[in-house]
């Protein structure tokens, strides 16, 4: 399970970008927190140099669009939390990744630092808020938040991870969601207390303002309603609050007598599911209705499996056995296919923005060899001479001599990312297939087996 957050890095008029990036990515990359960086991945950037990167981009963005805003937005900040104990470090930052790479579809460079300093897990997602071209900038729109949150918990599903069931509204954190010591604020507070009001079924709206005052609230009348407890410094008002606590909705719950229990959503089970082993659960204390239930529940998964081996012309079980493995192996291969594409397209992107970056330095460094090195033009030319040193080191790194085309990187770079993008279309409907074997699997030994024969007696004699 994954909780997630968005959050923006503003350019400032009084300082220099690179200075700002610097401080917000440096906190990400400290190797305290990320024990010794150990757990630091990126994306079409260096991992030292992100900072000036981002910045040469956004530079570079607006001598292209020719317009400079001192406030525009730098880059971005994702933070993904993970409940305590549900994963490792590595697994952590391979999920930041996959979200990153997934969101941004391999269009903007990212770094992923994942810290193990706190009792949950966490990824702080760096991304640059320029494209790779530099022609075009990310948008961060309303709904970005809650495509983020899904693409989490889709990618936490795929890995086998927990997902939270009924999540709150707005940008709560982890600690919140899942009870980790944390304090709640005086908007949570404020729902809780009403929450509690509500449930005792006040007679009407002035019995519920005095059982409000009770619990220790000021109450301010007037065009906005508003409740101020004396730990506060201001009043907050229920048209701030979200759906649910504005004062019309308070006062139809009210009116009509209803309590503020909420049902939880239920996941969707498979459409075939696990057949239930009801001696077990009635050893457990289960009733004699659950048992019922239970019993007509499988009757009806029996008839499932039946009906898919009837149809899918399934002579026996090692038959099936043998499908079973046959999608392993090609799910194993897929993975691998779709790795190793990951792995050439993070290359090709990391030489594209170094050829880029080499050429958008070239100047200005042999400006700096024509100084003699001069540590003034060193100040003020920084980010773009550290840039320079890191392009021909990753060079010298990849054994590059001659420096390939932008455009033969960018068809290369499509191809493998058209040819990726099959493979994963591939790779989840084989998955959802596999899991559909399994479970009839499952249930046809469930079924074959000595203690379901004990099972169906039961059931005819009832």
């Amino acid at each position: 399970m994954a909780v997630t957050r968005i959050l923006k890095i503003h350019g400032k008029a009084d300082r220099n970008p690179v200075s700002i990036l610097k401080d917000r990515i440096g906190y990400g990359l400290d190797s305290e927190k990320t024990k010794d960086s150990q757990f630091i991945s990126s994306y079409a950037c260096d991992i030292d140099t992100s900072a000036s990167e981002f910045a040469i981009a956004h530079r570079q963005y607006e001598t292209l669009a020719g317009r400079k805003h001192p406030n525009d937005v730098l880059a971005y900040q994702i933070r993904q939390s993970f409940k305590p104990g549900e994963v490792t470090p590595e697994e952590a930052n391979a999920i930041g990744y996959e979200l990153a790479e997934r969101y941004l579809k391999g269009k903007f460079a990212f770094v992923v630092a994942t810290h193990i300093d706190k009792a949950h897990i966490h990824n702080h997602i760096y991304f640059n808020a320029i494209n790779l071209d530099c022609k075009s900038k990310h948008r961060d729109r309303k709904g970005s938040a809650k495509d983020i949150a899904r693409l989490s918990d889709l990618i936490c599903i795929e890995h086998n991870l927990s997902t939270i069931v009924n999540p709150q509204k707005g940008n709560t954190a982890y600690n919140k969601w899942e009870g980790y010591k944390a304090y709640l604020s005086h908007r949570d507070l404020l729902r809780n207390d009403i929450d509690d009001v509500l449930n005792t079924l006040p007679k009407d709206f002035d019995v519920f303002l005095e059982l409000m005052k009770e619990k220790g609230y000021e109450i301010r009348l007037g065009k906005y309603l508003s409740f101020k407890k004396s730990t506060q410094e201001r009043f907050i008002r229920l048209s701030s609050l979200c759906e649910g606590y504005l004062e019309d909705d308070i006062r139809l719950m009210i009116t009509e007598k209803k309590t503020r229990n909420k049902k939880s959503k239920v996941n969707k089970p498979l459409k075939s599911s696990l057949l239930i082993d009801v001696q077990k659960k009635l050893d457990e204390g289960k009733g004699q209705g659950y048992a019922n239930w239970a019993k007509v529940f499988n009757l009806k998964q029996m008839a499932k499996t039946v009906m898919f081996l009837q149809e899918n012309d399934y002579e026996d079980i090692e038959k099936l056995n043998q499908q079973v493995n046959e999608l392993s192996a090609e799910i194993s291969e897929l993975k691998e296919n779709i790795k190793a594409a990951e792995s050439r397209l993070a290359e090709l992107a990391a030489l594209k923005t170094q050829i880029i970056n080499y050429a958008k330095t070239k100047e200005v460094f042999e400006q700096y060899k024509a100084s003699g090195y001069s540590k003034k033009f060193l100040e003020e030319h920084e980010s773009e001479i550290i840039l320079h040193k890191a392009a021909k080191k990753a060079f010298d790194e990849l054994g590059v001599k001659k420096l390939p085309t932008i455009k033969l990187i960018n068809k290369e770079f499509n191809d493998i990312l058209q040819s990726k993008r099959a493979d994963y279309e591939e790779y989840h409907e084989l998955k959802k297939k596999h899991k559909e074997l399994l479970v009839h699997n499952a249930n046809i030994s469930f079924i074959l087996s000595d203690k379901s024969e004990k099972e169906r007696d039961k059931t005819v004699s009832l």
